[in-house]
Formats: structure tokens, sequence, C-alpha cells
């Protein structure tokens, strides 16, 4: 699967998580959701921020690449603040929506990215960098990656 389709199918995937943790009502349910949103998402911008973004970061790209790097900073500081909480407490749903609707902003933001990727890289490579983000982000879920998140909250990650 090439680099993009891998994306954007992740992309796919959590929205659907979302919808499910709209919909559960146990905190038994809602923290078992929120655990894999969490895990999907930390995987997610690992691949995105070790091998997606250096790769595509050159010319008109650079711009676009600095903000969705800072929208994974804005995005792992909720995933943090949610590690803190429990899913009984009150804070606790208003900050998922709030995770919500910037993982919606910032799919919006990549769509675009994605479109001129796929005119600046041959397939042939899209598809070898699809193989080793899909490789990386099956290494990470064998984990819990969503705990190494609190550990990247210092400045946004420098891609050139």
């Amino acid at each position: 699967m090439d680099a993009i389709t891998l994306l954007e199918s992740q992309h796919e995937e959590v929205e659907l998580l979302f919808g499910k943790f709209d919909k559960a009502r146990s905190p038994y349910a809602k923290q078992a959701l929120f655990n894999v949103i969490a895990d999907s998402l930390a995987a997610h911008a690992a691949i995105e921020e070790r091998l997606f973004y250096p790769a595509v970061y050159v010319g008109n790209h650079t711009d676009d690449l600095r903000s969705v790097v800072e929208e994974h900073l804005a995005m792992k500081r909720l995933i943090a603040d949610l590690l803190a909480l429990t899913t009984s407490d009150p804070k606790f749903d208003p900050l998922m929506k709030l995770l919500q609707d910037q993982i919606d902003r910032h799919v919006d933001r990549e769509a675009s990215l994605f479109a001129s990727t796929r005119k600046l890289l041959p397939k042939r490579e899209l598809e070898a960098l699809g193989d080793a983000m899909s490789g990386m982000f099956d290494r990470l879920m064998e984990g819990a990656p969503r705990h190494g998140v609190p550990a990247e909250l210092g400045p946004a990650v420098q891609l050139s």
C-alpha cells in the first residue's frame, strides 16, 4: 500500500473510533476506545514525523509541513491531558471532543498536502515509503505508544 493510502486509511479508522466513542456510555468502554484512539494517533504521528514528512519536506511543502507538525504537538498535549484523567472525570468528554475536532482539521489540511505529494513522488517511492511506514506502525502498536506521548511535549519536531 502506498504511503498516502495508508495514512488516509488510518484517518478513516480513527474517525470510526471517535464515532464509537461518542456512542459509548460505560466508563470501561470509553477507556478502551480512548486507549485505541490514543495509541493509533501516537503511532500515526510517529510514522508521519519520522518517515513521511521528512520524505516530502521539499519545495512548497515546507510551510504546510511545519504547520501539521505543530498540530501534532497540540494533539499530543491533549492526549497527555486525557491520560491524566479518568473517563468519569467531567473534563474527559469535552477534551475528547476537542481532540476529535483537532484531528478533523488536521485531516482536512493533510488532504491538500497528500494531493500535491502524489504529484511530487513517483508511485514506486510512495509504495516503498508506505511499506516502511506500515512496518513501523505495526511495531509501535505492539506496545502502548500513547504512554510515550507525555515525553514528546517539548518543541515540535524539526523536519529540516
